[in-house]
């Protein structure tokens, strides 16, 4: 019988049950997205409890797995009774509304917080988890690949946006990790600029911030480049040459045991060093999986722990507010100590249309 992460929540939580309701966790402990219903894990394993919509897909996709699946009506789903045979139940405080929890509460059950367990058991990547990531990434890397050469100048940054979605699903993508940054020149200057109307022009920077879910799992990627080169981007491309090497002095030199901040601290303190330091404005990286933020977080001062199976990002940046912006990001893990980039088919060296 193939074995899901319900067993191994349950154990990390010790108690008698762990409830869950949170889709994303869901999730990760059936392998199996739906909307609404439940799932409960105990000693004697997991069951799925769910409604008419997904009954048969759950069964399929389910079979073989240590998972059962329970037909439930979808509007009268209240799991009181089922949870009252066990004196203490695990939830996910942080994604559990009030109401929620005093439900639970007033049926005489003895709450404990869940999170901790999903989060560090999700933070470590098995091998179907970090294969999912990596075709995530490689559609990620091939529709940006497809869009180079589609880009015209009076795009706008939606239409650039909307090129490069369509490329990604179109390579397999399920969706988007998250909605796409397109920022042409001055707009790059801020980090998480909402994608608009403005048009390309002749000389303009280009960043791009995306990425794609395949199987539930995210790939994240930035690439700064240029459009033509007009002769004006001196500077722009000294900094350039400074995020690049801090982004790959954090492959070099971070290694599974580092803290979170230790990593932080690699990119920080070079471009600290080449006179930056007051502009790079944001944590070199966060974890990545079903979700496009989650831990670890790699921070100034962190204290997480870096080991090997975690997936984050690595993403230097440089912003000087109304000229430009720069931000180089891999998708990268940690294997036998080490980083290894999922990114092998874009050029991180700067690049001009």
């Amino acid at each position: 019988m193939i074995e899901t992460n319900g067993k191994k929540i349950f154990d990390a939580v010790g108690a008698d049950a762990v409830f869950t309701t949170c889709e994303y966790l869901k999730r990760y402990v059936t392998g199996f997205l739906t909307e609404g219903g439940f799932v409960i894990s105990d000693q004697d394993g997991t069951t799925m409890y769910t409604d008419a919509r997904y009954t048969e897909a759950a069964e399929k996709r389910l079979a073989g797995t240590e998972v059962r699946v329970a037909e439930m009506d979808r509007f009268e789903n209240s799991p009181t009774a089922l949870l009252r045979k066990y004196k203490t139940v695990g939830i996910p405080f942080e994604v559990t509304t009030y109401p929620e929890y005093k439900k639970l509460e007033e049926a005489g059950l003895t709450l404990v917080d869940s999170m901790p367990a999903f989060r560090e058991c999700m933070s470590v990547k098995n091998g179907s988890e970090l294969a999912a990531i990596a075709r995530a990434c490689d559609i990620a890397e091939e529709g940006f690949l497809k869009l180079l050469p589609e880009i015209r100048e009076g795009m706008t940054e939606t239409e650039v946006a909307a090129l490069l979605e369509y490329n990604m699903r179109m390579l397999g993508a399920y969706s988007v990790s998250f909605d796409t940054i397109v920022a042409f020149g001055a707009h790059a200057a801020v980090p998480h600029h909402e994608t608009g109307d403005a048009k390309l022009k002749f000389g303009d920077e280009i960043l791009i911030d995306f990425g794609c879910k395949v199987d539930g799992y995210c790939s994240d990627i930035t690439r700064t480049f240029l459009f033509g080169d007009d002769g004006k981007h001196a500077e722009f491309k000294k900094a350039y040459a400074a995020v690049l090497t801090a982004h790959e002095l954090v492959k070099e030199k971070l290694a599974a045991g580092m803290t979170g901040g230790d990593g932080d601290a690699i990119a920080r303190d070079y471009l600290t060093a080449q006179g930056y330091g007051n502009y790079f404005t944001h944590s070199l990286g966060h974890g990545i999986g079903l979700n496009i933020h989650e831990f670890p977080f790699v921070r100034r001062g962190g204290k997480d722990i870096l080991k090997n199976g975690m997936v984050f990002s690595d993403e230097p940046g440089v912003y000087l507010a109304g000229e430009y912006g720069i931000r180089i990001e891999d998708t990268i893990t940690l294997s036998d100590g080490k980083v290894k980039s999922f990114m092998h088919k874009t050029d991180r060296n700067l690049v001009i249309l």
